[in-house]
């Protein structure tokens, strides 16, 4: 399904990507949409180099060296699956200092972290200028908790921004459909949700433009691998 470009996997997550959904609309019959999954696989695989085994086709066997070798999807996977589980047990005042380092490297002015104790709703000020004089000024609301923010608890954010404020609500425990579909249904309000692989993402693209120390707060390391695949 992946080589028919039906299916995508990425951190372990499945999506199915636009050619599958037309392909579960037009073919109904279950066996004809197998056999056009396999036609798809083999005019990918007739298009690789003769020396790149496939991984997954028939008669491949099990031989020491292959089991010793870790794909690029599971070495992807495994290593998101540490990163999140990083994320979601520091504790809440150094995920706060990972955001704010964040919007840092992206160009903003941090003017105020919240410092441990009641925070009001708000736990980082920036803005676009070092004084704050330029318009939108940004307020961000970062919830280190496993449970996925509901309607109410984007409600309860919303409610403290003002008519010139840009929201920004990061949430290790991501958000329900319901607050999703919210902060997209605003208008007036301008409201960014991130989840924890939405910071993540971010924080690899500008991962060049934060400073060290600052990286020591989520350190990474890039591991390269030969892609011959096309």
């Amino acid at each position: 399904m992946v080589k028919a470009g039906w299916l995508l996997k990425e951190k372990g997550r499945w999506t199915v990507t636009d050619e599958g959904r037309k392909a579960h609309q037009s073919i109904v019959d279950p066996e004809a949409f197998y056999k056009e999954a396999v036609r798809l696989f083999h005019q990918w695989k007739s298009n690789q180099p003769d020396d790149i085994e496939i991984a997954g086709q028939e008669g491949e066997g099990d031989t020491p060296a292959k089991a010793a070798t870790i794909t690029l999807e599971e070495a992807e996977e495994q290593a998101w699956q540490e990163i999140d589980q990083y994320l979601r047990g520091i504790n809440p005042f150094e995920y706060q200092e990972i955001v704010a380092a964040l919007l840092r490297a992206m160009g903003y002015h941090i003017s105020w972290i919240a410092p441990p104790g009641k925070d009001g709703g708000i736990d980082i000020l920036a803005a676009s200028d070092p004084l704050g004089t330029k318009s939108p000024r940004i307020k961000v609301q970062v919830k280190r908790q496993a449970q996925a923010v509901t309607v109410d608890g984007l409600r309860s954010f919303m409610a403290l921004l003002g008519d010139g404020d840009v929201g920004i609500f990061v949430s290790v425990g991501g958000f329900t459909r319901d607050a999703s579909g919210e902060a997209r249904a605003q208008e007036k309000r301008k409201i960014t949700l991130l989840d924890n692989e939405d910071l993540f993402d971010l924080w690899v693209k500008y991962h060049e433009k934060i400073n060290d120390q600052d990286r020591r707060r989520l350190p990474l390391k890039p591991v390269h691998f030969l892609a011959l695949e096309t």
